[in-house]
């Protein structure tokens, strides 16, 4: 947790103008079909692009706790956002494994060598400045008049998290997890800057690595604008 929490040193993270995709993933420990997705998901740590094209968080539900083995990364805040989605005609269903990638359900990550969405929308520019514990943000849309109010999601990753299986659909595996989602927080603001403090989690030190990822959405639709990402810095 100190990790998470004491940065030494200045970090800024800065997107390109045109727009990131985020791809979120939606799995659980409780799902036997989950680790496949769960392995294609950690190969995009060698993605040339990571942080400033390619944007993953992986979000762990809560509704396969009850077949008898309880996901510890898993809230219910993450079940009810991949409900939303839905709700919001992102995807078609609410299942496991399952990825949202540019704002739309994407269900070719099976076909590992299909490129993910991309988007050659020029969106703007996310800024996001780190400080110890404390953070600040602005959003500089391409589209100059653009004044509505927009939502800065904030989120601590945990990478190269391990969990031995006792019970369930995975008993016995070791299950190994990339972009873990450890803590995410949202604020709203219509004049495109935020500030306020940075997530936390008891887990983080439980990770290889850490890192930080950031991006826009509007208040009606959980799609990103814009996003950015990077690891921790510890210098």
């Amino acid at each position: 947790m100190l990790l998470a929490l004491n940065a030494p040193a200045q970090q800024v993270l800065r997107s390109p103008s045109q727009q990131a995709t985020l791809v979120e993933l939606y799995t659980s420990e409780g799902c036997s079909s989950c680790p496949p997705a769960d392995r294609w998901y950690s190969s995009l740590l060698d993605h040339p692009a990571l942080w400033r094209v390619v944007v993953p968080v992986a979000f762990h539900v809560d509704y396969w706790n009850y077949l008898g083995w309880e996901d510890r990364f898993a809230r219910n805040a993450w079940s009810q956002r991949q409900q939303l989605h839905r709700n919001q005609g992102n995807s078609r269903a609410v299942y496991t494994p399952a990825v949202i990638a540019a704002g739309k359900e994407w269900r070719d990550w099976r076909h590992h060598k299909r490129a993910l969405p991309r988007s050659r929308e020029n969106a703007g520019v996310l800024t996001v400045e780190l400080q110890e514990e404390l953070f600040r943000a602005d959003f500089m849309p391409a589209d100059a008049a653009r004044e509505d109010a927009s939502v800065l999601n904030l989120a601590l990753l945990g990478v190269g998290m391990q969990t031995q299986v006792r019970a369930g659909e995975n008993r016995g595996k070791v299950l190994n997890h990339d972009f873990v989602v450890l803590d995410h927080r949202s604020y709203i603001s219509a004049e495109l800057r935020w500030q306020g403090e940075l997530p936390t989690s008891p887990d983080a030190d439980q990770a290889r690595a850490l890192a930080w990822v950031a991006w826009v959405s509007r208040p009606d639709n959980l799609a990103s604008v814009q996003a950015t990402g990077g690891w921790l810095s510890t210098e």
